[in-house]
């Protein structure tokens, strides 16, 4: 690890983040600190809402957007000529679980368009991708928009994002932050920019391509792992065990590794083996442990849906799903797979109403057709804490109150019992 102990300051230097989402904004406002910087994002609600202090990933609060130097624009003419373009764009999958690689080398064009002859900037992509896209696709997109030559007028870093939503603890500022450059140079540019950053030094990768491996097999690893957990989920539970009271046991091994079961969403767990597994595939390999990993996370909505609908005596009723965000305490519906949760119930004839406090609900619709209730009234066959909030956990026996006789209460991730909130008198399904 290289902690750089003298970080050479960015004074005078302009720096450019392209994409303001989980990602971009804590990673600019952050930059900001020692460097002049700007942040440009093509939704324009998005620029209004952080002029306004507020950020709707919550990642940022009020008081440090409100005094962040930080610029904000949609329009690339009113950023400076940068010594550094940062992207930090999304980059999904499509409906076949292929890459879709359109909104990065959009963004790749924008900054094409940005460079300038004799700056010598240098562009680092934080955006996942497999290994090649930075040097084989953008660096030749960024030539053909700019009229410039890479590695002569301008030249390619990359460094992989590590923002977990909800975590206060990992923060941009305080991780280790993995570097790499087009040359030696230019690596240690890049480290100097990120050394500022973070208090957690930076480690600079051996290529752009090791750097860009990293980052996919980082998830790709848990990904597998959840999977082995919901795998043996299923099989206990047809000897009526509780994976939970297993894992409890098996813990208590020094080495054990603990996951949990449940579902994989969101936008790096649930997607970037599907880039990695891409790649395999072109290169003539056959990703087969990834591959069934994704198999079995992606399974899990179905899987539970027909484990509760048999559990209820495969009565079609009244569902409450709570929670319909990708994962606890945070606002984010990217890749849920709560929603393919609600979808499957429905589909077995029940009729399900949803609650999230902590979501969007014109983007629930926009991005299910699910409308969220407000207040939920019951009574329900059943309550399904799907994603367990600390907003509604606190005070869970409102919701309890809406079970019907003879209904139930399903706990995905066993939060009830670990807060304490177990009702009594009322059947409670788990894994």
């Amino acid at each position: 690890m290289d902690k750089l102990r003298t970080p050479v300051m960015a004074e005078g230097k302009n720096v450019v983040v392209v994409g303001l989402g989980y990602v971009g904004l804590p990673l600019a406002v952050a930059l900001a600190r020692s460097a002049a910087t700007w942040g440009l994002d093509v939704d324009s609600g998005r620029i209004a809402e952080l002029h306004d202090g507020h950020d709707r990933t919550g990642e940022i609060d009020r008081d440090r957007l409100t005094a962040s130097t930080l610029r904000l624009t949609t329009d690339p003419a009113e950023c400076p000529d940068a010594d550094f373009y940062i992207v930090t764009v999304p980059t999904p999958v499509d409906a076949d679980n292929k890459p879709d690689l359109s909104i990065v080398m959009a963004a790749t064009r924008t900054v094409g368009g940005m460079l300038k002859a004799g700056r010598k900037s240098i562009v680092v992509y934080e955006s996942t991708v497999y290994p090649g896209v930075t040097e084989d696709m953008c660096g030749p997109e960024l030539e053909r928009i700019s009229g410039l030559v890479c590695g002569e007028d301008f030249f390619l870093g990359y460094s992989p994002e590590r923002i977990n939503p909800g975590d206060r603890e990992h923060t941009v500022d305080r991780i280790t932050k993995v570097v790499s450059g087009q040359t030696p140079e230019v690596l240690d540019q890049v480290a100097q920019l990120y050394g500022q950053v973070t208090t957690g030094g930076v480690f600079r990768a051996a290529s752009i391509k090791a750097a860009e491996a990293a980052k996919v097999i980082e998830n790709a690893q848990r990904d597998i792992n959840i999977a082995f957990v919901n795998e043996i989920t299923q099989i206990f539970a047809r000897m009526d065990l509780s994976v939970y009271d297993v894992l409890a046991a098996a813990g208590t091994k020094w080495n054990f590794l603990k996951f949990e079961p449940g579902l994989v969403g969101g936008h790096c767990i649930g997607v970037d083996p599907y880039y990695l597994a891409h790649r395999a595939t072109e290169l003539g390999c056959d990703p087969r442990i990834i591959l069934a990993g994704r198999d079995t996370n992606d399974g899990m909505a179905n899987w539970v849906a027909e484990q509760v609908h048999a559990w209820n005596g495969a009565r079609a009723g009244r569902v409450l799903v709570l929670g319909l965000a990708f994962k606890q305490d945070v606002p984010d519906l990217r890749n849920s797979k709560v929603a393919e949760l609600v979808a499957a119930f429905a589909g077995l004839g029940h009729t399900v109403d949803v609650h999230d406090p902590l979501v969007s609900a014109p983007e629930a619709q926009h991005e299910y057709g699910i409308d969220l209730l407000d207040t939920p009234e019951g009574p329900y066959d059943l309550v399904i804490l799907a994603v367990p909030h600390q907003e509604l956990l606190a005070g869970f026996g409102r919701f309890t109150a809406m079970v019907a006789p003879e209904g139930g209460i399903v706990d995905l991730k066993n939060a009830l019992a670990a807060s304490g909130n177990v009702p009594g008198d009322i059947r409670v399904w788990t894994l």
